[in-house]
């Protein structure tokens, strides 16, 4: 029980250390990391620059969707998630190369359980990419509907990202990511 204590007060510490990082951290690899202590949890986050894919709420969500302007690309999260936080700097990196063009915002689905449920978010991180729905010629438009374009559930690298949003949004070739 002793070294077990030991253990994770040594590892504490070590993960306190790393409070100041700065940016391109050879040590890490990473541009920019924090732990933060959080009701005993230890969890890995960026700095509070403006993102190009904030987090919203599923109130937040659900007027995106009734007030369309651009292509939008859900990334279905948890802070928990070891996927979710490696694929965090590749989203928001694909978010800033298509600023304006397509919208990118997060979801963190434990604090959203019920848009999580009404998107059906089975596995994390899950990328949801949705679009405008266009009402055929003599159909009525009875409000903003949302076309889901497709949607994958596993961590991705930010060229995979652009790849799918070419093809969903723009036309573009299947991607060849596997």
């Amino acid at each position: 029980m002793r070294s077990l204590m030991a253990a994770f007060l040594c590892f504490m510490t070590a993960a306190e250390a790393f409070v100041h990082c700065k940016q391109n951290s050879r040590t890490l690899g990473l541009r920019s990391v924090a732990f933060f202590r959080s009701e005993g949890v230890l969890w890995m986050g960026e700095g509070t620059e403006e993102k190009a894919a904030p987090l919203v709420t599923g109130e937040q969500l659900e007027i995106m969707l009734q007030e369309w302007d651009t292509p939008l690309v859900v990334d279905a999260y948890a802070t928990w998630c070891g996927p979710c936080l490696l694929m965090a700097p590749e989203f928001e990196a694909a978010a800033s190369e298509l600023k304006g063009k397509v919208r990118f915002v997060k979801l963190d689905t434990d604090k959203e359980e019920a848009m999580a449920a009404r998107l059906n978010i089975m596995g994390l991180p899950t990328l949801l990419f949705l679009d405008k729905y266009a009402p055929k010629e003599g159909e009525e438009n009875v409000g903003a509907r949302a076309v889901l374009k497709g949607r994958i559930e596993g961590a991705l690298r930010k060229q995979n990202i652009l790849d799918l949003v070419e093809h969903h949004f723009f036309e573009g070739p299947a991607p060849k990511m596997m």
